[in-house]
This record gives C-alpha cells, sequence and structure tokens, in this order.
C-alpha cells in the first residue's frame, strides 16, 4: 500500500467575463474595497509590487506580499513560504474582450501541507464559488462597495441536514435549479427576496436587488453565512451578529470558532 503523501501541490484556475473596462475590473481584483464586495473577509492592498497584502476573517489573519503590480492587467499576491513549504499564490490577468467585455483569469496556485484533503477538496468547490462572486459583482453592483459579512454557526457533520435546512429556511423545495424565486422572511433578519443564481454541493446562493448572500456548509462542516451585502448604512459587525444568531436559531447548539 502506497504511503499517503505528506504535502499537495495544486492548481485552481478559472475565467469569468464581465461588460466592464479593465480599469474597473482592476479595482475589483487589486484593492482592499474591491475585494470585499465578492471574497471572503476584510481584505488589504499596499499598491506596488513588494507591498503588504491581508485578508483577515474572524480573528486570523494571513499575511501576504504583492509579487506582481502592473495596473489595469496583473495582480498577484503570495504567502509564506511556512517552515513546512505551505504557501498560497492568487493570480490575476485582466485582458480585454469583444464587444466591450472584459475577462479576468484567476489562477490559485501552492503547496498544502499535514492533514491536506480537506482543504485541498474544499478548495476545488470553494474558489469557483467565489470566481463566480467575481463575475455577479462586475455584472449587478459595479461602482458599488460592499460590506463583506462572514457568519459562523455550530460544526454540523451531516450534509444533508445542513442543506435541506437552508432550502427550507429560503422557501425552496427539494429540488433546487438557478433561477429558482426566493421569497422568505428569516427570524432576526427579514425579508430575503431575489433568485438563486448558484448552486453546488454545499453552497446555495441567492441574488437580490441589494446583496450577493451565499449558504455555505464549509469547511469541516461548518454552518456558514458568506454575504456581501450593498444596502446603504450596513454595520458590518451589526450584520454579522444578525447572521450568526440566525444560524444559531436554525442549527442548534454552540458555534465554535472558524478553522485556523
Amino acid at each position: 500500500m502506497a504511503e499517503r503523501p505528506t504535502s499537495q501541490t495544486f492548481e485552481i484556475s478559472r475565467e469569468v467575463e464581465a461588460p466592464v473596462t479593465r480599469e474597473q475590473a482592476w479595482e475589483a481584483v487589486a484593492t482592499g474595497p474591491g475585494l470585499d464586495s465578492w471574497f471572503m473577509g476584510s481584505n488589504e492592498i499596499e499598491p506596488r509590487e513588494g507591498g503588504v497584502a491581508k485578508w483577515t476573517l474572524g480573528e486570523y489573519t494571513l499575511t501576504a506580499t504583492v509579487t506582481a503590480w502592473d495596473p489595469p492587467g496583473h495582480f498577484q499576491y503570495r504567502t509564506g513560504p511556512e517552515p513546512d513549504g505551505a504557501f498560497h499564490q492568487f493570480d490575476y490577468r485582466i485582458e480585454p474582450k469583444d464587444e466591450g467585455r472584459t475577462g479576468v483569469r484567476y489562477t490559485h496556485t501552492g503547496k498544502l501541507t499535514g492533514d491536506w484533503e480537506a482543504e485541498y477538496e474544499a478548495m476545488g468547490e470553494g474558489d469557483p464559488a467565489y470566481i463566480f462572486k467575481l463575475r455577479q459583482y462586475l455584472t449587478h453592483f459595479l461602482g458599488r462597495h460592499g460590506v463583506s459579512v462572514d457568519a459562523y454557526g455550530p460544526n454540523v457533520p451531516d450534509e444533508r441536514r445542513v442543506m435541506a435546512a437552508y432550502r427550507t429556511a429560503l422557501g425552496l423545495g427539494d429540488v433546487v435549479a438557478v433561477g429558482d424565486k426566493v421569497q422568505a422572511e428569516l427570524d432576526g433578519i427579514g425579508p430575503i427576496e431575489g433568485r438563486v443564481d448558484f448552486l453546488s454541493q454545499h453552497f446555495i446562493g441567492v441574488l437580490t436587488g441589494d446583496a450577493i448572500c451565499r449558504f455555505i456548509h464549509g469547511f469541516e462542516g461548518t454552518t456558514f453565512a458568506g454575504h456581501h451585502l450593498f444596502a446603504p448604512g450596513v454595520d458590518q459587525r451589526e450584520a454579522a451578529a444578525a447572521w450568526s444568531a440566525w444560524l444559531q436559531r436554525v442549527f442548534g447548539g454552540s458555534a465554535e470558532a472558524p478553522p485556523g
């Protein structure tokens, strides 16, 4: 029997297009407010090669170095490497397309170590989900900066229970398709009205007139809401607390801190 490898290199690449200029796409992927409007957590970018890039999710902050800065065409940053060789590199290449459209090619490469299998599997689903969110941001909310809300609920290992609970809360049936209407009243949140815009094994995405919402069964069984809210006057801490409380009511138990 072959020994389990202690590390795994990887590459995840996707391209999206939107009816925007290269400069508008650059603002979305190479600035903190732009990234906050579709990516996870809170982001800070020092705008120069060799600058510092920071990504904060809860109490965890990942620090990286800007390794390519060529606006509006190429932005790249890289973490580490850690003592065990682990690192992540995020690369964005922005090119004009036909009929006034711009393409953004995202490539995430790196090396995972230790108990890497679950993280590797989660990235294979999660990265495409977030890059699709970039497309939705550029298409529907261009020129607006969103408030990133990352809310954690209890860890629930049962995938079927979690996804069924999300469907029920959103007023959806057992069989869901992209484009299905969502109209529900969420306890402690208020009304949510929109349409399903994204589906995968562990994600249900809902696009509304002022939000990109994602209901997720996350890494290591975490129940998670990863939203971007574009309505004026949203307080990030209050919104995160409200969504965390909603997840608690839906799933019960005590929330655990996010992995990492």
